[in-house]
């Protein structure tokens, strides 16, 4: 096997580690490091906040099973901090290990880091390269990565609606759209999100409580209120701000949220499409139909003039849930 090939299989063991602590680590990135030594290879993930780094982890399963690290090559999804933080820099102990190469999959665009990781390995003479399978970590870092070049969160627009494009009946019933299947995928997405905004009409029309139920380990989102939730409402302790939509997210990122979920209702779905600061829409699609045009739509408010101003996008996936399509969409593709 060549050098690459191995290089790509180890690589995408990183990923798939990163992925199954996804929505445990933030605000700190979800990053999934391979340790490759003589005697066995050892793979592991960032702890939650505090906890150690991935490629700490892995070293540390590596000399539990009484494999030396000398001369070894570690792989890494994001490149390794050289700053102390809430743990020590994982470049200290990669180079006390003696790790003789480390492949990295991007750079870390946080300023505290930001090549000096890199950097400070080359420098202790320890080979490294990046860009392996850096199109993957991209994608899987792209809450991360935003928030960390803009100071914004990653945006999620969900939206569940009828194939007619309707999200609640003339009487404002709208409980139950999807089946099971849905709601369930609908709570893992807000397990990974920091924080939950709706408006303050959802909250008087529905009293939702915008928790987390049925996933594991989960931890509860920040609820986030545009305007005011009325007092006694299942929301609360919520968050409640008001003005424009950008400051808002200027100051969410502040408080650290790296990923965003915009539940609704139609005119905050609306308007936070309006104004270009979706980065994600997930729409679940039940087979149904309303079958007219008093019901309340996906978004309320005024749309495109003509067909030529269409918000086009890129369909990144179509899943099936029990009865139900979950269509993820990418913004801004022609």
């Amino acid at each position: 096997m060549t050098i690459a090939v191995t290089d790509e299989r180890n690589m995408g063991r990183a990923i798939a580690a990163a992925a199954a602590v996804r929505g445990h680590t933030s605000p700190n990135p979800w990053v999934g490091a391979v340790v490759v030594t003589a005697n066995g290879t050892y793979q592991a993930a960032t702890a939650p906040l505090g906890g150690p780094h991935a490629e700490v982890s892995a070293l540390r399963l590596a000399a539990e099973a009484g494999a030396s690290a000398a001369g070894s090559t570690l792989y890494t999804t994001l490149e390794p901090c050289a700053h102390h933080g809430r743990t020590p820099p994982c470049l200290d102990a990669i180079v006390a290990a003696g790790v003789g190469r480390v492949v990295v999959g991007i750079v870390d665009p946080d300023p505290s880091v930001s090549g000096r990781g890199i950097a400070a390995l080359c420098d202790a003479g320890v080979e490294v390269e990046v860009g392996m399978l850096a199109r993957e970590v991209e994608q899987q870092l792209a809450p991360y990565l935003k928030h960390r070049r803009t100071g914004r969160p990653w945006v999620v627009l969900k939206l569940a609606a009828t194939l007619d494009g309707r999200t609640a009946a003339p009487d404002a019933s709208s409980r139950w759209i999807t089946g099971e299947a849905a709601r369930a995928d609908a709570h893992r997405l807000r397990a990974e999100s920091d924080a939950v905004l709706v408006g303050a009409g959802t909250v008087r029309a529905d009293d939702p409580e915008l928790t987390v139920r049925g996933v594991e380990g989960a931890r509860q989102p920040l609820r986030v209120v545009l305007g005011r939730a009325p007092d006694g409402a299942r929301i609360h302790p919520a968050l409640e701000l008001s003005g424009d939509l950008g400051a808002v997210l200027d100051h969410l990122g502040g408080l650290g949220i790296v990923q965003l979920l915009v539940e609704g209702g139609a005119r905050v779905a609306h308007d936070v499409h309006a104004a270009g600061l979706v980065d994600r829409y997930v729409l679940y699609l039940a087979p149904a139909f309303f079958g007219g045009d008093d019901g309340t739509p996906v978004f309320r408010g005024a749309g495109a003039a003509t067909v030529g101003e269409l918000a086009r996008g890129r369909i990144v996936s179509v899943e099936r849930l029990g009865e139900d399509l979950r269509v993820e969409v990418e913004p801004g593709a022609s």
